[in-house]
């Protein structure tokens, strides 16, 4: 079906931690990040597509972790990359 993610029984964490400090891959190598994105699979905090380094993608990528959620104030929305849909856990079944 469009729209779903199927990849719900990979969501281990959803609950951000606090604080963040920023996208763990731009702080040990001196780069920038402009959203945080928190992988749901291990709880990595990458920086988004918009960043110079796109290390949530990176992540995702390299670990085949799926589902990503937003680490940004205020916004509860996820992103499934197999699926490439984007939902929150309300509207995700």
């Amino acid at each position: 079906m469009p729209g779903q993610c199927t990849h719900l029984d990979q969501i281990t964490i959803t609950d951000l931690p606090e604080p963040i400090a920023g996208c763990e891959d731009c702080l040990r190598m001196g780069g920038r990040w402009l959203h945080l994105r928190m992988c749901t699979s291990c709880g990595h905090i990458g920086c988004c597509d918009s960043s110079p380094n796109r290390h949530a993608t990176a992540h995702a990528n390299e670990t085949g972790h799926p589902v990503i959620r937003s680490a940004e104030p205020r916004e509860d929305w996820f992103w499934c990359y197999p699926d490439e849909v984007a939902f929150t856990v309300g509207s995700a079944a």
